[in-house]
């Protein structure tokens, strides 16, 4: 568990710390990632709903990886330029998705370690592998739609083609720019809001046990 929760602060200094991931950072992610996965394997480690949720944190590195093997995939064999901002468009999604999944996951975490500090007893009952599980869905499924309708706005923009004014295909193409727009804004904000919130919960369980 010592590992894994030097695993955690690694993610934490990767994600709420860092404004933006640097190659060593990201490097240093991957490693994690794939160290946190071998000792999750580990007989030594009980199934809780934490393991379960660092589980999930250390399984979306894996976009990260298809992401720089696909630039490195693309900057070899020289692709077209269209072919290329399509690509471009899509892998930074991909990497949209892993940020967001690993900050909302994060904070999953953090909320957790903040029921057990201080509501043992009364979360017992919702601290369970498989909430712990179903959390995991939600979190990706929403991630999912929201890289989902990114891409559709990246694609649009990246392809040049005029945008149809009338009829029904112009109202939907004018919902999902401005929604993209929106979920652009908002998840600018919820980051800012997910760094505050995790730094009260660790500032609050510190000071507690400081006080035990």
């Amino acid at each position: 568990m010592k590992d894994l929760r030097r695993y955690l602060v690694l993610k934490y200094i990767q994600y709420l710390v860092l404004s933006s991931s640097t190659a060593v950072s990201t490097l240093l992610g991957l490693l994690g990632s794939l160290y946190a996965t071998v000792i999750l394997q580990s007989a030594n480690v009980s199934s809780k709903s934490t393991a379960v949720l660092i589980s999930s944190l250390a399984k979306a590195d894996i976009l990260v990886a298809i992401s720089v093997v696909s630039e490195v995939l693309l900057w070899t064999f020289g692709v077209s330029s269209s072919s290329t901002a399509l690509a471009s468009a899509l892998l930074q999604n991909l990497l949209t998705a892993n940020t967001h999944g690993s900050c909302l996951l994060l904070s999953c975490v953090a909320f957790e370690a903040y029921l057990i500090t201080f509501f043992p007893a009364q979360s017992r009952h919702f601290r369970t592998v498989r909430n712990a599980r179903l959390t995991c869905r939600l979190l990706w499924t929403l991630v999912t739609a929201e890289c989902a309708l990114f891409l559709l706005d990246d694609l649009l923009g990246a392809s040049g083609a005029p945008a149809p004014t009338q009829g029904l295909c112009a109202v939907l193409l004018g919902v999902s720019s401005a929604a993209a727009a929106l979920l652009r804004a908002l998840a600018y904000f919820l980051g800012i809001l997910l760094r505050i919130v995790n730094v009260y919960i660790y500032y609050k369980i510190f000071f507690s046990i400081s006080n035990r």
